[in-house]
């Protein structure tokens, strides 16, 4: 199963589950993965930014990528295969291409000031892990200080068949959606499939801005697929009131530095993580945090009994 630009739907970032003792929770991976089955999840992205990919070591991330290939077996899963240099890149995707992934996605190192030097990134990574692996470009400014215009990413997907996605997580970047879909539009770009990240802050409008849907984690991916089906089905306002009902948990969980804790206590909730541990350094929640995150709850129940755990 091979990613490809028609990709649409969830594609929820899944977090990495730990036991107490910092060592990987592969039950716990599975959980997730049925979860995300039968919740109509349409893919899975694995060892992303709120991943803990970087605390992994190689082997590790190379395990929890096979784990949740195989556990979600119907669904395509891409692999966060960020690295500071090509050599740690190739090696990781090219073992879990061969364990079964859908594609792969690259982030830019911090270090890229123009636009030539961010074509030249990926025309390296391309060379890296080989053409004929697909990829998603992951745009975050806020996190990788790397600006990339629509030009910039036109040129990477003109240049390589094997761009298929942009995994879309500039703010505010409603227009970068518009004017991309307009060069595709115009005949200048061919078409990419856009799934959008920010922890789903922005996702219904983005959807309206021609998005083809969510590539992002939250604590309840059930109501992204929702809020992505109802907007594709032309449920406007449907739409916006499951997700207005969820925007003062999805605002709190955006938080940087304690939004993990956040996620992993509620998936720890609802019964699909054992322990809501993260591997050193970490953040942790406070009492007074917990509660919030509990009130959060209890006010959301009244609108989505999904979230009365």
């Amino acid at each position: 199963m091979r990613l490809t630009a028609d990709a649409r739907g969830v594609f929820p970032i899944a977090p990495t589950p730990f036991r107490e003792d910092g060592s990987v929770d592969a039950a716990s991976i599975d959980r997730l993965a049925d979860f995300y089955v039968a919740c109509g999840a349409t893919g899975v992205t694995v060892l992303g930014q709120l991943g803990e990919a970087p605390k992994l070591d190689h082997a590790e991330g190379v395990s929890v990528a096979a784990r949740m290939i195989r556990r979600a077996s119907s669904l395509p899963v891409v692999v966060g295969v960020s690295a500071p240099g090509f050599a740690a890149m190739r090696a990781l995707a090219r073992e879990v291409v061969e364990h079964g992934a859908a594609g792969v996605m690259i982030a830019p190192p911090n270090t890229l000031r123009t636009d030539d030097q961010i074509v030249a990134y990926y025309r390296g990574a391309v060379e890296a892990i080989g053409a004929d692996v697909p990829f998603v470009i992951q745009d975050y400014p806020l996190t990788f200080s790397v600006q990339m215009t629509p030009g910039v990413i036109r040129r990477i997907v003109q240049e390589h068949a094997s761009c298929v996605m942009l995994k879309h997580e500039d703010w505010p970047g409603l227009e970068k959606i518009s004017a991309l879909r307009a060069l595709e539009r115009e005949g200048a770009m061919r078409h990419l499939s856009i799934l959008c990240g920010n922890g789903g802050l922005f996702l219904d409008y983005e959807m309206e801005r021609g998005a083809d849907g969510a590539n992002t984690g939250y604590a309840f991916p059930d109501m992204l697929c929702d809020v992505v089906r109802l907007s594709a089905e032309g449920r406007r306002e449907e739409a916006h009131d499951l997700f207005d009902a969820h925007l003062p948990l999805l605002r709190y969980e955006q938080q940087p530095g304690v939004g993990l804790a956040v996620r992993k206590h509620i998936l720890k909730r609802r019964g699909l993580l054992a322990s809501d541990a993260q591997r050193a350094p970490a953040s942790s929640l406070t009492p007074a945090a917990r509660a919030e995150v509990e009130h959060l709850l209890s006010r959301l129940a009244r609108r989505d009994p999904r979230a009365a755990l």
